[in-house]
């Protein structure tokens, strides 16, 4: 790093405040407030570039500067029980300058000042704590309730309202260990230990994560994909498009106080074990038997660094299940750390001899894809289809198609219901498996300039029927997909009542380059924003953002009731349009609609498995509608007996409806080279394997959800596929009978 002259001193000393500039003899910055000064520059560079560069192209005024103070207190005191209602009015009197100060000159004294608050509040909590848990004396026979979701509760007014705000969670706190059995000295034990180790872990929280949490908060005013991402971050973990780390394979966020599972990689460990779910809340740590570490409130960086570690060796994670419907709902689940597997993450079919309502057998094909993945070694697009390295989704998804069209398949599933997103031109290429060629996806930039993402290839591998099946969880990608193959009437979409919403497109903008070109000096690693920069629409015109893809059939699910897409997360960008761009109408669906709509309705409301699902979503719905969980101890219990009653009978259920005279045979890639079928899948693995999951979990909590979703489809499906081929007869039979036909 250079050292600053004269000029770039006087150059600090007109962008900082003068309490940031430390000038040493010789005119030179004092190395004791390097840290300071790169501090300001890394805060007024993020301003600038989320200014300049995120697609709203919003300055930063006072009203930003608002939800900046806002997001800031929430992201250090998530249920607002911390600071007091004087707390907040003296940092709202001394942010009126806010956004001035931050464009100007990079000033964080205020975000530094309301962390050194925070520790003093959160030392009178622990001293609260640890005394009310010393004499360990608490009632649960009231009727009295503990408020779970305080998002936009009022600040307690003074220190005593806090106290009694701390006391309600307390007790939550110890019910939910004494629901677990637990002895009240291991209770008290555990809780004190809770309570001293986040106050330790927060007290050596260095200046630079504090600026990560301040300026995290910052990005996030303008959309809740734009980040910051300080140096500690960047090294602790980098998960997404990287492969190689040893850990559990799951993206995490910090919600009130809990580490969240956001989603599961396509061939991690926690995808593979079947027994994790998107929405899922770890509170406990293990390492291969050893004690749990209750990770409850601790920073996200401490409990990834709890979560990974040596290849082979074994994490267990205590969760709260995301459709628990008490908190005190608890499973572990024991994970062996790996990398993921490249096989595991890649396309794979099944084949599906279905009796039908008529006697006969249909077969159909599913296909799942789990990513958007996309080979980066330059290999892609190569001719020899049949090799056996991985080039791309689209060369895997074709190569079975062809094998699926090879065996007779009727008619094909591709299910979408995990899949995240990942290479646009992978989504692009795709779809053109599916039609001739045109406009699959269309951008826009922030000057309102489009760019039409089309696919040039004008062979079809897949041209019968086709049904698309998407969840609350098929985000991106996924969703220009199916949003293109809905739009061009080429694909029936199948599934919940919306895909996630997430209509844009990210670029990570590391700062160090930057810095180093307008010659600012730094003392340490700057990170690197993540910033929005540009919007998807659909071949229609319509955006994928917030209101994502609607199905032509929306099936009942519990996932629909959960808290899962854009459209639940802070400031998202609004949905909106452009000019459609040109395309053919297929309208391959739009006559059959009609007709399977009706049918799966019926079916839907009459079937056993659709009514216990029904009776799992109002149930889900309540208690999301409520945010409240009871207090007394008897009334939890019956609540958690009639939790595992409730279980059991759907679970009977489930396996009663899916027993099937279907014959399933499972594909990967390497089998779609090689002739024949391998052998049928017993019933067991089958189910397992149309929950996406090992065998051994074929029991797990979440598969007969998915189980009934997959099975309506598979039938959806037969209904389209007879629909189709009898209208296709009826057409054969009026041309051969046309005047001047010539009749065989």
């Amino acid at each position: 790093m250079k050292r600053p002259t004269r000029i770039a001193t006087l150059l600090l000393a007109l962008l900082l405040p003068p309490s940031l500039i430390a000038v040493a003899p010789g005119g030179l910055v004092d190395p004791n407030a390097r840290a300071v000064v790169t501090e300001a520059h890394i805060t007024r560079l993020t301003a600038e570039l989320l200014e300049s560069s995120q697609f709203a192209h919003r300055q930063l005024d006072e009203t930003l500067a608002g939800a900046l103070l806002e997001r800031y207190l929430e992201a250090l005191d998530g249920d607002r029980s911390l600071f007091l209602q004087s707390d907040v009015a003296g940092f709202s009197a001394a942010g009126v300058t806010l956004a001035i100060d931050t464009r100007r000159g990079g000033d964080t004294r205020l975000a530094h000042a309301i962390f050194a608050r925070y520790l003093e509040r959160l030392e009178q909590r622990v001293a609260f704590v640890t005394d009310a848990l010393r004499q360990a004396r608490f009632d649960f026979t009231a009727d009295d309730y503990y408020v779970l979701d305080r998002e936009h509760a009022a600040r307690p007014r003074d220190l005593a309202q806090a106290r009694e705000l701390w006391r309600q969670r307390l007790r939550f706190e110890y019910l939910q260990e004494k629901l677990d059995d637990k002895l009240p000295e291991k209770i008290a034990e555990r809780l004190t230990r809770r309570a001293e180790r986040l106050l330790q872990v927060m007290r050596q929280t260095s200046r630079s994560a504090v600026l990560e949490i301040y300026l995290s908060a910052l990005a996030s005013v303008y959309d809740p994909h734009s980040d910051y991402l300080g140096h500690e971050q960047l090294q602790e973990f980098a998960i997404g498009m990287n492969l190689s780390l040893f850990g559990i394979g799951a993206r995490l966020q910090t919600e009130d106080g809990h580490t969240k599972l956001v989603d599961l990689l396509p061939g991690g460990p926690a995808e593979r074990s079947g027994q994790l779910e998107p929405g899922d809340r770890i509170v406990a740590v293990a390492q291969g038997g050893g004690e749990p570490v209750d990770v409850v409130d601790l920073p996200l960086s401490k409990t990834v660094q709890l979560i990974r570690g040596p290849k082979g060796s074994v994490v267990e994670l205590t969760v709260v299940p995301v459709s628990a419907g008490d908190t005190a709902v608890r499973k572990t689940v024991e994970l062996v750390r790996d990398e993921i597997k490249l096989e595991e993450r890649r396309a794979k079919a099944r084949i599906i001899d279905r009796p039908h309502d008529r006697g006969e057998t249909l077969r159909l094909g599913v296909i799942e894809l789990p990513s958007f993945y996309s080979d980066m070694s330059g290999n892609r697009g190569s001719d020899d289809r049949r090799s056996a390295t991985p080039t791309s989704a689209t060369e895997d998804v074709a190569r079975l198609l062809e094998k699926l069209g090879a065996e007779d398949v009727q008619g094909i599933i591709l299910d979408l219901r995990r899949n995240g997103g990942g290479s646009l031109e992978e989504a692009i290429d795709l779809t053109g498996l599916f039609i001739t060629q045109g406009p699959v996806v269309q951008t826009r930039g922030p000057r309102g300039d489009i760019d039409i993402g089309r696919d040039t290839d004008p062979s079809v591998i897949y041209d019968g029927p086709l049904v698309v099946l998407t969840s609350r969880f098929s985000a991106s990608a996924s969703e220009i997909v199916a949003g293109a193959l809905q739009d061009y009437g080429r694909a029936l979409i199948v599934g919940d009542s919306s895909t996630f919403g997430k209509g844009t497109v990210q670029s990570v903008v590391p700062l160090a380059p930057i810095m180093s070109r307008m010659g600012l000096p730094t003392s340490y690693d700057p990170g690197a924003l993540t910033l929005t920069i540009r919007k998807f629409y659909r071949p229609s015109g319509a955006s994928t953002q917030l209101e994502g893809v609607v199905p032509d059939i929306v099936l009942p699910s519990a996932i629909s009731a959960l808290e899962v897409g854009e459209s639940v997360l802070d400031n998202p960008l609004p949905w909106d349009t452009v000019s459609p761009a040109s395309y053919p109408k297929l309208q391959h669906v739009r006559g059959y609609l009609p007709a399977l709509r009706t049918e799966s309705a019926r079916r839907v409301a009459s079937g056993d498995d659709f009514a216990y699902l029904r009776a799992e979503i109002a149930r889900v719905a309540r208690r999301l509608e409520t945010r409240t969980v009871s207090l007394n101890e008897a009334e939890r219990r019956r609540e958690l007996a009639d939790t595992e009653r409730r279980k059991t009978v759907l679970e009977q259920a489930l396996r009663a409806s899916g027993a099937s005279a279907a014959i399933t045979y499972e594909l990967t890639v390497a089998h779609a080279s090689r002739p024949g079928l391998p052998p049928p899948l017993t019933a067991e693995r089958a189910a397992a394997s149309a929950a996406g999951k090992d065998s051994q979990q074929a029991g797990s909590d979440t598969q007969p959800q998915r189980d009934v979703i997959l099975r309506e489809a598979e039938r959806i499906l037969a209904d389209y596929v007879t629909l189709h081929g009898q209208i296709a007869g009826w057409r054969r039979a009026q041309a051969r009978t046309a005047p001047g036909a010539r009749v065989p």
